[in-house]
């Protein structure tokens, strides 16, 4: 699940991800976001600070405080300085934080070791 309020950007990301293999759904405001995370059960959530509706802040602290969303990595994609906002978004939940525009290589790597070990994690929790 992507959750940005640029156009452009989402369209960019759907793209780099979609040709690595990789399925989505998107969410423009943090009103949404919930309601698509709640709906979709993604393994992944790529989370925007600046969104309306509330930021990403917002967002992270209400995933993290529902049970069937609580254990959905979230990695942080944002614009905002990371010297302020890098910290916060780690200490409340997130497993990553890039600033954009993210180094692909970089961006990719952390995509792919998050959803490896939800996929360890969700293959543990069915034995």
């Amino acid at each position: 699940l992507i959750i940005d309020d640029n156009q452009q950007l989402l369209l960019a990301l759907s793209a780099r991800l979609k040709a690595n293999g990789y399925s989505l759904s998107c969410a423009t405001d943090a009103i949404s976001a919930i309601a698509v995370a709640r709906k979709e059960l993604p393994d992944l959530v790529i989370l925007d600070l600046g969104l309306p509706a509330g930021d990403g802040f917002l967002v992270l602290e209400r995933m993290k405080g529902l049970s069937d969303l609580v254990a959905i990595p979230v990695i942080v994609l944002s614009a905002r300085d990371p010297t302020a906002n890098k910290k916060r978004a780690l200490e409340a939940g997130a497993i990553a934080f890039f600033q954009k525009p993210a180094d692909n290589h970089e961006f990719l790597t952390a995509i792919q070791h998050a959803l490896g070990e939800t996929i360890a994690l969700s293959t543990f929790l069915q034995t």
